[in-house]
Order: C-alpha cells, then sequence, then structure tokens
C-alpha cells in the first residue's frame, strides 16, 4: 500500500511540475523580448524561481520602469512563499543546508501538493518531488523559450508587449476573484495613476491597496 501510496504522490509531482514548467516557455521568450540577455534570464529563473514574481519583474522593465520598481513589485508577488514556509517548516522540517534548498523550493505547487497528502511521510516526499520536478521542468523550458525569443524581433510586430501583463493577470485572478471590490479598486488606481508615474509604481499602489482591512473578507 505504502509503494502504491509513494508512486501516486511521484506521478502528481511529476504531472504537476510538467504542466507549470511549460509555462516556463513564454517566460523565456518575454524576458528576452524585454531586454535580458541569455544569462540575465537564466540567473533570474534559477535564482529567484517564483513565477509570479518573474513575470512581474519583466513586465515592469518592458514598461521601461526602474529596477528598484521592478524588484518590489517581484517582492510583492514574492512574499506569500513566507507563508507557506511558516507551515511547511514544522512539517518538513529541513535541517543545515537542506533549510536552504527548501526555501528555494517552497512555490505554490510545492505546498499544494504537500498539504493535500494525508500523513507526514507522504507531505514530504510531495514537497521534494514536486519543488524538484517544476524547478527543473521549469528553468529546462525557461532555456529553450529565451533562445526562441531571439528570433521573435520586435515584441509589437507580435503583440507580446501585453503578454507579460496578460500573464501577470493569469496568474493572480484565482486570488482577486474573492475579493473583487479591491481588484476594481486597484485596477482605477492603476488606470489612473500610469500616466503620472514611472512605469511600474502604479503596481506598487494597487499592491498597497491589497492590504486594506477590506481584504480581508470573503
Amino acid at each position: 500500500m505504502g509503494f502504491i501510496l509513494d508512486k501516486r504522490v511521484l506521478s502528481t509531482s511529476i504531472s504537476v511540475g510538467l504542466a507549470t514548467g511549460l509555462y516556463g516557455i513564454s517566460f523565456g521568450a518575454l524576458a528576452v523580448i524585454a531586454g535580458l540577455d541569455l544569462w540575465s534570464v537564466m540567473l533570474l529563473s534559477l535564482l529567484m524561481f517564483s513565477g509570479a514574481s518573474q513575470y512581474a519583474f519583466i513586465g515592469v522593465i518592458a514598461a521601461g520602469g526602474a529596477p528598484i520598481t521592478a524588484i518590489s513589485s517581484a517582492w510583492l508577488m514574492g512574499i506569500r512563499n513566507s507563508f507557506y514556509a511558516l507551515r511547511l517548516n514544522a512539517e518538513i522540517g529541513p535541517r543545515g543546508l537542506w533549510r536552504i534548498l527548501a526555501a528555494q523550493l517552497t512555490i505554490d505547487e510545492s505546498n499544494a501538493v504537500a498539504a493535500a497528502q494525508p500523513n507526514n511521510r507522504l507531505e514530504r516526499l510531495g514537497f521534494w518531488a514536486t519543488g524538484v520536478a517544476v524547478f527543473v521542468f521549469w528553468n529546462c523550458a525557461t532555456f529553450l523559450g529565451a533562445i526562441a525569443g531571439d528570433f521573435l524581433g520586435s515584441v509589437e510586430t507580435w503583440g507580446l508587449d501585453a503578454a507579460a501583463a496578460a500573464a501577470f493577470l493569469g496568474l493572480l485572478w484565482p486570488r482577486l476573484k474573492n475579493n473583487l471590490l479591491l481588484a476594481a479598486l486597484g485596477f482605477l488606481a492603476g488606470v489612473i495613476l500610469t500616466p503620472f508615474l514611472p512605469a511600474g509604481v502604479p503596481v506598487l499602489v494597487a499592491a498597497a491597496i491589497a492590504l486594506l482591512p477590506l481584504g480581508g473578507r470573503k
């Protein structure tokens, strides 16, 4: 029975890793088109390794925003992983250098698969297997996408100047749909402030709106 459960967890982890990793192709292509070279794209993907944060970063860069604004936007999107870590640290219990690796692999997918398991042993297996699978597939796909991006040419020619923002919205939507009023307020703030503020700053203002007490209501 234990072997069957282990096999089921590993199958789920690989499936999630492959499905998630394929999005790396679009990230790699968009990052190159936004102006990053291949090495910068790969370092960003390997070290940051948080899809929504990476899309937020290149979205600001592509719009001509300052690096500090891009970093701030990416940080705001990635901070949720810290809350995952609070729960996973007690469940997974990594020690020594394993804590560093566990921190790198603490993402939406590894947390979700781990949380779905019936016991602590399978939870640890789900976390590590999913984290590694997503990391490998995501970075391989990012590399392929970055190479493809070199051949795509102008952003405007292919309509990709809005693709990063669209992907970013797609990642946010599952969280926004439960707080439509906040989403509407953030949208209005972005639209109104965009003509007057540097690229990326309206995103930070919209994120600040999400911290209002209203954000805790369902």
